[in-house]
């Protein structure tokens, strides 16, 4: 196909200077389980298919024209638990309401969550996937600015994963009225000494029971750090 020339001689400059995106537009993933994973990401998402065949489905839950692509590869292997790749992707929520809503939802259709974990600047929910790909629902528990003091702080440099939240005490701490900007606290809800939080086998040691928020001596709070 030949291209007309311009009119006109002018000519319109393309500029390299660096720049950055403007969003992060989707996440493609191929799976042998395609039945399954199709369900999870609509169930999860709360989301719509913008288009679904034997092939592919693509989802959409927002103002893009989709944000999820399923790809069906029967023939694929499952995917080794351990093994270099990504870790995980999130999806924010405008509430904490909604991310706690969304678990309970979630329970009634069979899909628990793999961790539950206040980060300091998110409260976070995980859940597996069908093919073991580790999916975040968060809450922004501040802005960017107290996020960046935050992550300049003493504490953060001993723990930057975060401390494990028991789901049901933060429901019933939220349904009683506590105030949010005590729930998204660190340590807010923590689980029974005697029982153990539900968290990834392969997460790092980090301190999962929030003991070192406290002060303690050095060669304490080394102690203190918990290993799934």
């Amino acid at each position: 196909m030949s291209i007309p020339e311009s009119s006109t001689a002018a000519t319109r400059a393309i500029s390299t200077v660096a720049v950055s995106p403007c969003q992060l537009a989707h996440i493609a993933l191929r799976t042998p389980r395609y039945k399954e994973m199709c369900h999870f990401y609509l169930t999860l998402l709360n989301g719509t298919a913008a288009f679904h065949n034997d092939l592919a489905l693509f989802v959409r839950y927002d103002h893009e024209h989709h944000r999820i692509v399923i790809v069906n590869v029967p023939s694929l292997p499952a995917a080794e638990t351990r093994q270099a790749g990504v870790a995980h992707y999130a999806f924010t929520y405008q509430s904490l309401e909604e991310v706690l809503g969304t678990y309970l939802r979630l329970q009634t259709e069979g899909i628990h969550p793999c961790w539950c974990i206040n980060h300091g600047f998110t409260t976070s929910i995980y859940y597996y996937d069908p093919d073991g790909n580790m999916v975040e629902t968060q809450y922004d528990n501040m802005n960017v600015a107290d996020a960046d003091a935050f992550m300049r702080s003493e504490y953060f440099a001993m723990n930057p994963i975060g401390v494990d939240f028991d789901p049901e005490l933060l429901i019933r701490r939220f349904r009683r009225g506590d105030p949010s900007s005590e729930l998204v606290k660190l340590g807010s809800a923590p689980y029974p000494e005697d029982v153990e939080p539900v968290r990834p086998k392969n997460a790092a040691q980090y301190d999962y029971r929030g003991k070192l928020l406290h002060p303690r001596s050095e060669a304490t709070a080394k102690s203190n750090l918990g290993s799934p």
